[in-house]
Parts: C-alpha cells; structure tokens; sequence
C-alpha cells in the first residue's frame, strides 16, 4: 500500500523484489506481483484528455472502438484494447498525466540521499550513479524513443523462431502515446497456464535467455525490463516481449576499449588494462583509483588462472567454486566497500544490464529452479569466441609487438634515469611529510573549536539565568557551529591519516 501510495520509482523497486522469489517469503509474492501490470488505473476522463492533447484528435475520431477499463497499469501509464478504424486489433499506451512530476519529486529525493550518503560514508562516484539514473529514467518517459527502440530491436531479432515484438503504428504515437499491434498471451511467471498448454517451461527459459544473448553480445541494444509483465508467452509457446522504454546500448568505448583490454591483460599489462577500463568508464581518474584498481586486477588474474583455472579462452573446463573462500573475496574484506566504491565507478548501461540480468534470473528461477544459466550461454559465447577469432589473434601479435617494443625501450629509460640522478635532478617524494603538516593544522582548529564551543555554551547557561533567552539561542546556535566545524576537521584529519597509510602499504 505505502509503495503504491508512493508511486513512481519504488514502483519500479517492487517489480523487481517480486521477482526475487527465492529472497523472499511466498507471502509477499501475491502483492508485489500485482505491480508487475495491476495498480490502480486512472480516470478515464484523464486518459481521454492526454490522448486529445497528444494526438489533436478524439478517441472517438482516431479509434472504432475503445476499452475504457485498461489490461495493465504500471508505474509510468496504462494500455488499453482498442481497434483502428481499419478494424486492426492494438494496444494503446498512455503515460498517467503527472508522472513528470512524479519522477521529478523521486528524482530530487535520490539526489538529496545521494549527497548525504556520499558526505557520511565519504563514498565517491554517487552524484555519477545519479545522474545516469536520472538519464534512464527521462529516456524511458519518452515513448517516441520507445517506439524507435521497439522497431530497431523487432528488426534485429526478425530471424528468431516463436519470438514476437508488436508493431507500432506511428501515425497513432506521439511522445505520451504509443498505439502497437495487439498480441495474445499470459505473463510468463503464470506456471499455472503454462501447465494447461503443456509448454515445455525449460525450454522456454533457454529461448528466453538466447534472446537476451543475442541482443546484449549480438547486437549491443537490448531491451532491459524483462519484469514478467513485460513478457508473454502464447499458447504455441511463442515470447511476446513488450514495454521497450528501458533499453541499452553497447556504447562505442565500449567496443574499443574491448580489444585493448584483452591485449593489456594478454602481456599482463596491468597500466594497459587500467588504462582500458578507465576508457570504458569504470575507473575513477584518481590517483588513488589506480593504485587500488592495480591491487583489484592482480587479485583478478590471480582468481582467474589459479583458483578457476581457465586454461585461454576455454571456459568450458570452470568448475564451481566457493565464492566466500577465493582472493578476490579476501581482497573486498581488505579493502572495504567504500574504498572499492571510490575506484570503480558503473555507468548507466551497466546498471540497466545487472538489473536486467536479476529480472532473468528471477524469471528462468520460477520456470526451472535448476536450470544453470551458465550451460545455455556457453555455446553462444563460443560462437561468438569463434567469429571473432582472427580479431583475437590480432590481439596476440600485438601484444608480443609492444611486449619486445617495452623491452628494448627499459635500457633507455634506466639510462634516463641515471643521468637525472647524475645531473642531481632526481626528485625523491617522502610519503605523508605533506599530509603529517596538515594534520598538526587540523588538530589545532578543533582545539579552537572546542574551546568556541564550550565558551558558548556558558555563555548561553549565563544569558538564560539573567533572562536575555534571545542571546542564550544565538549562543546555543552559535555553540552547535563551532561543534559542527570541529568534527568536519576531525573527518579531514581521519582522511588524510587514512591516505598516508594506503601509501605507506602501497
């Protein structure tokens, strides 16, 4: 009830814990479920106003017939059965009238928790997280870039077999209104219906998840709402898939960032492979971010070769593994969350592909709980791996080119580096001399402070006694502040200790 009360955005956060069955309790399956598509619908007064002020035309003009009572209501709009005037069968989207406004008010109180978040926890990168939230959720009120999304992806998976993606009628689609071709079905969380049509639901969640792998590692845009709502099967066991307003690209830094990581990590070079992660957004471009991503990556390569042991490009041969024994989980104890935070930044595709993923997850668990994900990406993965084979051999040559190159260049550089000493140009930095300076200068301020703060306060004790109760308040507020500036520059104190032994252990 408080999340539909709310609207909005936690809608959309309970749409995907309904999907976590295996999180929760069975009692709280049924409720959430009923935000997949069932909220509460709008006034179809309201629904008629948005689609004159959006379409210039009536109901009545553009439609034969209209329900008035919607087949699903989510948290953005509500679509309703309706035919052409031609007598075609269709869907018609419209987004609820104040759900700008809506997401405008959820948007600002993420950004506010954000900040305060960020200044607590001293955490980085979370005004980065916001703001590709905030795209995500502008591109998805946008249902001209639905419908563009929709006919793009329709058209790259046209060669699937019992795989539907409606057709939208745009000369009935504006920014607020979508129209697309009516499709039958049942959502695909109903095992109930399932089982009567004798749909075979393991293989409806491989066809489900080859779907996924063609568009994410195909063809680099995918659609990334895959909530149960959102997908229908038909009786013959056809995939209906709808609502494209959460969609992702494979961006382009992506695709060259790619091959120079596998030529980095190739000669294990791990300034390349920082490099390379940095250009695909994942690094901070801090100083410190590298220092720790170093750390990151070894631990990586150390889980990768000894604890997987993952002989080339062969994964066929990765046994299970305990994940809460190996080095890459040790590493996260030794570091901590926060720090790990401050180096690695997600950006907004990457945050749509992990909730996409848990949405399939969630769904492919309910169809076959012991269906391994793992063994139907495999063989796509090894197509891929395929088709790509002479771009990989590329990658080895020139990783043992600038292997050689890097080793002819270390004569020259030592040299460079003796001269400098000769010549007296050598520099040598001693970790924390900075740093220790600056926190005998913080520990004097908070002296002061204290001594400001505790002033005041008897200050304010002696102005209440005598009855100025004005210039007791302004003692007391006066008192909080200088309280206030003492523990900021006991915080800066902490951070700079904390740096100088990050360094010290570097």
């Amino acid at each position: 009830n408080t999340i539909l009360e709310l609207e909005g955005l936690f809608i959309k956060v309970g749409q995907l814990l309904s999907i976590l069955t295996n999180f929760l309790p069975k009692s709280y399956h049924e409720p959430l479920n009923s935000l997949q598509n069932q909220l509460p619908p709008r006034s179809h007064e309201e629904i008629r106003q948005r689609i004159q002020s959006e379409l210039g035309q009536s109901i009545e003009d553009l439609f034969e017939d209209f329900d008035v009572t919607p087949i699903a209501t989510a948290s953005i709009g509500q679509a309703h059965r309706a035919k052409l005037k031609d007598g075609t069968a269709v869907i018609v989207k419209v987004q609820h009238f104040n759900i700008e406004k809506i997401a405008e008010v959820d948007l600002d109180i993420i950004k506010k928790l954000t900040r305060l978040a960020s200044y607590i926890f001293d955490i980085k990168g979370l005004d980065y997280a916001y703001e590709q939230i905030k795209l995500m959720i502008e591109d998805e009120l946008d249902f001209k870039k639905e419908a563009e999304s929709m006919t793009i992806i329709g058209k790259n998976l046209e060669d699937f077999d019992r795989l539907i993606i409606p057709k939208v009628h745009s000369s009935h689609s504006r920014g607020r209104v979508m129209v697309t071709t009516f499709c039958e079905g049942v959502k695909i969380s109903d095992l109930e219906q399932l089982n009567k049509w004798e749909i075979d639901k393991t293989d409806l969640a491989e066809r489900l998840i080859a779907v996924y792998v063609e568009m994410v590692l195909r063809n680099g845009f995918y659609h990334a709402d895959p909530h149960p709502g959102n997908i229908l099967v038909q009786e013959d066991g056809s995939i209906v898939l709808l609502d494209f307003g959460a969609v992702a690209h494979v961006q382009s830094n992506l695709r060259k960032g790619i091959p120079r990581l596998v030529e980095s990590i190739a000669k294990n070079d791990a300034d390349g492979t920082i490099e390379a992660l940095k250009s695909m957004d994942f690094i901070a471009d801090t100083k410190d971010a590298s220092r720790i991503a170093e750390k990151m990556i070894a631990a990586f390569r150390h889980f990768i070769e000894e604890e997987v042991k993952v002989q080339g490009l062969d994964f066929k041969n990765i046994q299970e593994i305990n994940p809460f024994e190996t080095g890459l989980f040790k590493l996260k104890n030794e570091l901590g969350l926060k720090m790990m935070a401050n180096t690695f930044q997600v950006p907004k595709d990457y945050v749509l592909l992990n909730r996409t993923a848990t949405l399939l997850l969630g769904i492919c668990s309910a169809l076959d709980s012991s269906l391994n994900p793992l063994v139907v990406v495999r063989p796509h993965i090894q197509t891929l791996i395929k088709e790509e084979q002479g771009d990989i051999m590329k990658y080895i040559v020139n990783s043992l080119q600038s292997t050689l190159t890097s080793a002819i260049a270390i004569p020259e550089t030592l040299q460079g580096v003796l001269q400098q000493a000769k010549k007296g140009q050598l520099e040598l930095n001693v970790i924390g001399t900075d740093e220790r300076t600056q926190m005998n200068y913080f520990l004097g301020q908070q002296f002061f402070f204290a001594f400001l703060s505790v002033f005041s306060v008897i200050i304010g004790i002696w102005m209440r006694q005598v009855g100025d109760f004005e210039l007791s308040k302004y003692s007391f507020i006066a008192s909080a502040l200088f309280g206030f500036l003492m523990w900021r520059n006991m915080r800066k104190a902490k951070k700079i200790n904390q740096r100088v032994g990050l360094r010290i252990r570097d």
